[in-house]
């Protein structure tokens, strides 16, 4: 069986990181949760991140990231750390979880591959319904005046009548 779970969403614009998740985790063909809450503030409340994947793989990651953070205080440094322990690691290596992390002025894709991503539009997405919320976010940032936050909650709601696995019971974070 494959669990599925949760849109994440980041989109910078104007200044401010919004970060929005859905709540729906899914076992098999089964929604198990409507309310799963992925998206939060880490490091006293300088850094926005969320996760898709495994529950406790993904609250390991932000601990792991949130140490870094508090190591080197830099978002970038921080994310390529966290990187390279988490593709260099055994134990980590196996963790099945994809994160985003932001501040206002930067934003980072993490992955257990190594990756450290930084998306040329200030717009980032994972999980399930990831590459539809992306879609609908870079539509409404070409298109309209709408602020960070109202683009990702709606760019989520829309992902959400497309994608099976990807609800409206939204969480939305921003910074600052």
């Amino acid at each position: 069986m494959r669990i599925r779970s949760t849109t994440i969403l980041a989109v910078r614009r104007d200044g401010v990181l919004a970060i929005a998740g859905d709540g729906q985790v899914t076992f098999d063909k089964t929604v198990m949760k409507h309310s799963a809450r992925k998206v939060r503030k880490i490091a006293g409340g300088k850094v926005v991140a969320g996760f898709a994947g495994s529950a406790a793989d993904g609250m390991t990651l932000l601990e792991k990231f949130e140490k870094k953070f508090s190591e080197y205080k830099d978002l970038a440094r921080a994310s390529v750390e966290l990187a390279k322990d988490w593709r260099q690691d055994r134990a980590l290596r196996r963790l099945e979880a994809l994160l985003i992390v932001g501040t206002a002025d930067q934003l980072f894709v993490l992955s257990g591959t190594g990756d450290v991503i930084e998306p040329d539009e200030g717009i980032a997405a994972i999980g399930s319904g990831g590459s539809y919320a992306q879609a609908a976010a870079a539509a409404l940032v070409r298109n309209t005046s709408l602020t960070a936050p109202d683009i990702a909650r709606k760019a989520l709601e829309i992902a959400g009548e497309i994608c099976i696995y990807t609800n409206d019971d939204i969480t939305v974070e921003v910074l600052p």
